[in-house]
């Protein structure tokens, strides 16, 4: 595959294949030496995994354009990838005009994520948003019941939705009911909490966590 991709990129002229590696060590050592723009990243490599390499490549060069090359499109190696470094996704599956093409948008700066890379990413930042927001919750019910006070599971509901920054008719369109239903919610949840609008709430929940 890389010979395959080399005389593709070499095939244009305005592009140039400075060097291939089959392990990560090696990418390592030839990415810190040849100094190149864009670099073509694998992750599943001997010796050393191409997000261990990006790693150590953006602590050296930074510079660089990183994009992982790869099958596995997993989440775990989305996240991984970005937070440490890497400037976009390409799966194997993709065409050669495409791939120039995508080449040359990482060359201008721009994050190169392909739709089905991007759902996954979104949907694990979701999970992980909501995991956290489940967690604040906890500690907040738990605060609460020391001192005697109680929610329904409504009002967590309703909680967790205002932490989202929703407003009452969103909030009322994402539980099915009405807006006004809603407003009376937050009232009760206001009085438990002992705060007179929807910004003392939170600041109120802030200062728990």
């Amino acid at each position: 595959m890389r010979e395959g991709l080399q005389i593709v990129i070499d095939l244009e002229d305005d592009m140039e294949v400075v060097g291939t590696a089959d392990n990560g060590v090696d990418a390592y050592e030839k990415i810190i030496s040849l100094q190149p723009d864009i670099v073509l990243m694998d992750i599943q490599m001997p010796r050393m995994n191409g997000i261990e390499c990006i790693k150590l490549v953006k602590q050296k060069c930074p510079e660089i354009t990183i994009l992982i090359l790869t099958t596995f499109n997993e989440e775990d190696y989305i996240v991984e990838g970005l937070v440490n470094g890497a400037n976009g996704f390409l799966l194997k599956g993709i065409d050669f005009e495409n791939l120039i093409t995508s080449i040359r948008n990482a060359a201008k700066g721009n994050l190169l994520i392909p739709a089905e890379v991007a759902i996954k990413l979104a949907n694990r930042l979701h999970n992980m948003y909501t995991n956290n927001s489940s967690e604040k919750m906890k500690q907040i019910q738990t605060h609460l019941e020391a001192e005697n006070i109680f929610l329904t599971e409504r009002e967590v509901s309703i909680i967790k939705l205002i932490m989202e920054g929703l407003s009452n008719r969103r909030i009322a369109e994402k539980i099915f009911i009405s807006e006004g239903t809603v407003k009376n919610y937050a009232s009760e949840i206001y009085r438990k909490f002992n705060v007179k609008n929807r910004t003392e709430l939170l600041e109120y929940i802030e200062s728990l966590m």
